[in-house]
């Protein structure tokens, strides 16, 4: 476990098991998490002493959400630790759009990192990803991003083996590069308390209005 304890959302997490599962789980909760398989933290506010994490299944519809308490938490893998992992039972097109695009964030000096199912099989080594799979990366900007900006790197993730889908991680919440690249005014930032529609991502003080 991190010494910081601060987890954040898309952080795969290992060390809760079926006995930790709230009485009405469906039975494929219990059977992934039986298989040693990390779950995902997501967006939502708790108590201090637990995570609010998700489980995914094997189909894509099985997503469960539960809670962890931070004690029970072994191990942690963030995002942006997965970004050189190489080693994957197959070359999925997801995979192929990793290497290609890796050279051009790197040079953004911004951190990111890989999420989604291609983030899942890199960190726990269980097959997530198929033919069709989108790559979803994350990329930390803790300081504004213009929207010309935004819209040149949009254009720059086009690539011939995958659709990407791209979130910015502001310091207030997460909001789609898609979004934030394009015309409307107002654009949705997820945040722990829910999500809102709002003019700029990084504008605290419109966040407390």
């Amino acid at each position: 476990m991190r010494a910081d304890d601060d987890f954040l959302p898309h952080d795969l997490l290992w060390g809760l098991t079926p006995e930790q599962l709230p009485a009405a789980a469906p039975a494929w909760v219990g059977e992934a998490l039986g298989l040693g398989q990390p779950v995902v933290v997501r967006r939502a506010l708790t108590a201090p002493d637990q995570v609010p994490v998700g489980v995914r299944g094997a189909l894509r519809e099985q997503r469960f959400a539960t809670l962890m308490p931070r004690a029970l938490v072994e191990r942690c893998v963030r995002p942006e630790a997965l970004i050189d992992i190489e080693v994957c039972a197959q070359d999925w097109p997801a995979l192929q759009a990793l290497h290609y695009l890796r050279p051009l964030l790197n040079a953004s000096g911004l951190v990111w990192g890989v999420s989604g199912s291609a983030g899942f099989e890199l960190a726990s080594g269980l097959p997530t990803l198929h033919q069709h799979s989108d790559l979803d990366l994350i990329l930390r900007v803790p300081q504004a991003l213009s929207r010309r900006q935004a819209n040149g790197l949009l254009l720059q993730l086009d690539n011939p083996f995958c659709r990407v889908d791209l979130q910015l991680q502001t310091p207030l919440g997460a909001l789609a590069l898609l979004e934030w690249a394009g015309p409307a005014r107002r654009v949705l930032l997820k945040r722990a308390a829910g999500v809102q529609l709002v003019l700029d991502p990084w504008n605290a003080r419109e966040q407390a209005a």
